[in-house]
């Protein structure tokens, strides 16, 4: 049988997208390599358009708490890592926590993403009383915490599965999973940058257990380092794949797509040229363009700075992300990281040609800004 020769043109996979048909990995990364910008934010513009017909642009207001900094990963990309000997390592204590939380609720937050390293010395008891804590304290707060690396690090610490550990977790408080330790879901790239981590194959097997106990998540991309187009096409098929599975058989799902742009200063990859606004925009659009069983798509204010993140929303993304009232790990690069107000961010939307509104972590709508 003679194989059917596929028409990798612009105008071919353009007529599928607006026809709502779902195109090949083989089609997505001849959009990335070959289609000028302008031509794909108009494509991705149509798909967001065709999922969100109001132009609502969302956002949260939420506090990332970076509970410790000691981590045994060694990742290339980070600036933020510390070793246990090192002077300026630290483990947050609960009540420098609970302050940071308590402060949040006085803003109008709603969300606590917490992520730390892979410290050796906090086995999931830490968690459980943390987490119940907050809880306790704060019942209206959302804990979306832990990367599945910590997840998989935390099982192995305590010679427990996934899913038991998952399971002690949410029952202690934790409600959803953040994307982090993604990374790019290649493992041809994660033995370059990260090989003391989660593989592709651990990653997506612990979301997809999450999305089994009901739990929802994130998923994420950093990009701009070591990878090829091939490999960033490759990970989102992983997660459109996976969020297919999910979407058919759990009650949990990934609630969103954020892509991001590596940061250099302090890294072991400085010697890198770092990805232009031009190559974050395609990557994001691309990416609306593909995952077409995702809702939303994020655009980074935090890594691409608000000159270039709000453009992004012309670009496929329905989502500015969040006011980030508190970040760690991206400025330990160097970068100066803005934490905008709800009505500066408000503010950005209108201007950028969109309707705001504060969003809580499942991206429902809890409050107009007009």
């Amino acid at each position: 049988m003679e194989k059917s020769i596929v028409d990798l043109s612009f105008e071919a996979i353009e007529s599928k997208v607006l026809n709502g048909e779902r195109i090949t990995p083989e089609e997505a990364l001849y959009l990335l390599e070959n289609v000028e910008l302008l031509e794909l934010g108009r494509l991705a513009n149509f798909v967001r358009k065709q999922k969100h017909p109001d132009d609502i642009v969302t956002f949260v207001v939420d506090r990332n708490v970076n509970y410790t900094n000691v981590c045994v990963a060694g990742c290339k990309f980070c600036a933020f890592q510390r070793r246990k000997s090192d002077k300026d390592a630290y483990v947050l204590d609960f009540d420098e926590i609970y302050k940071k939380v308590e402060e949040l609720v006085s803003w109008g937050g709603t969300t606590l993403l917490m992520q730390g390293g892979l410290n050796p010395d906090l086995k999931l008891d830490f968690y459980v009383k943390l987490f119940k804590g907050i809880k306790e304290r704060f019942p209206q707060i959302h804990i979306h915490s832990l990367s599945a690396t910590e997840i998989n690090y935390l099982a192995k610490l305590e010679k427990l599965s996934i899913e038991e550990t998952l399971k002690i977790l949410q029952f202690a408080g934790l409600d959803s999973l953040p994307g982090g330790g993604a990374e790019i879901l290649s493992d041809e790239v994660r033995v370059l940058i990260s090989s003391n981590k989660t593989t592709t194959e651990q990653w997506l097997y612990i979301h997809e257990t999450a999305h089994k106990l009901g739990m929802k998540s994130t998923a994420t991309m950093m990009f701009g380092h070591v990878e090829k187009p091939n490999h960033i096409i490759e990970h989102l098929n992983n997660i459109r794949n996976l969020q297919d599975k999910s979407l058919k058989t759990s009650k949990g799902y990934f609630t969103a797509f954020i892509p991001w742009t590596f940061q250099k200063g302090g890294t072991q990859l400085d010697f890198l040229e770092p990805a232009t606004s031009v190559w974050y925009l395609k990557v994001l659009a691309v990416s609306r363009i593909f995952l077409d069983n995702f809702d939303n798509i994020q655009t980074s204010h935090v890594t691409q700075t608000m000159k270039v993140g709000p453009i992004g929303l012309h670009f496929g993304a329905n989502d500015l992300g969040s006011t980030m009232i508190e970040e760690n790990v991206v400025s330990s690069t160097g970068l100066q990281v803005s934490y905008p107000k709800p009505e500066k961010m408000a503010k950005i939307i209108k201007e950028a040609g969109f309707k705001p509104a504060q969003r809580d972590t499942y991206y429902n709508i809890i409050n107009h800004l007009l």
